[in-house]
């Protein structure tokens, strides 16, 4: 039973250092909101810019890029369209990022339960041996270190993947709302062009008609 446990707790810690690893890569600022889209967002203020814009996007593959480049494939709908269906989409990007959280969360309850059912196992054990005349000291002491061993190694197990946890859940976070300000800051910029377009054209033929009356006037 003992031997069963520790073969659990083993592959618990290489279970819960793989998916460190692996988030650790794939959480990357870089990888996740790259310094070029974030200047091209910066630099695209004009519906002219928008394609310099996907192409930046396109050349560096990530989270905000497919964001960006579902926002300005919507630019023709109206703005409330375009915003539900990038929410819906950052949805989607969210639950990517937050792949393999899970497997952490798993792992900081179970390791330190495996440890304590190793314990408890190996105290049955210890006590079913002992002789009528009793335990000898030096073998009590020895059993007794050998069973405290699988709640150590449990909770050696669980506090790392504890603090990794925590980590990267913060990191998302920060991440998710760094995502939503540029894109918003993208949606603003290039429906205010329009709607000052729009205003633009209106205000047209009313310059047009002051004119004329001016010019009858004199």
């Amino acid at each position: 039973m003992e031997i069963v446990i520790y073969i659990l707790l083993g592959l618990t810690s290489v279970v819960g250092l793989a998916f460190i690893i692996e988030r650790a890569i794939a959480l990357q600022w870089r990888k996740v909101v790259p310094a070029e889209i974030e200047t091209a967002v910066q630099s695209c203020r004009m519906r002219e810019d928008v394609a310099m814009l996907r192409r930046v996007c396109e050349q560096k593959p990530s989270p905000l890029g497919r964001l960006l480049i579902q926002s300005s494939d919507h630019l023709d709908w109206p703005k409330a369209e375009n915003e539900a269906a990038l929410e819906t989409k950052a949805r989607h990007e969210v639950v990517n990022l937050e792949r393999g959280l899970v497997v952490l969360e798993i792992i900081v309850g179970i390791a330190p339960l495996l440890g304590l059912v190793g314990t408890i196992a190996g105290m049955m054990t210890l006590f079913r041996e002992i002789g009528p005349n009793g335990p000898e000291a030096g073998k009590l002491a020895s059993g007794i270190a050998l069973i405290l061993r699988a709640t150590l190694w449990g909770l050696l197990i669980a506090i790392p993947s504890l603090i990794t946890w925590s980590y990267f859940s913060k990191k998302i976070e920060i991440l998710t709302v760094e995502m939503e300000t540029l894109c918003d800051q993208f949606l603003r910029r290039q429906y205010r062009e329009e709607k000052e377009s729009e205003l633009e054209k209106e205000t047209k033929p009313v310059k047009k008609e002051a004119k004329e009356v001016k010019e009858a006037v004199k």
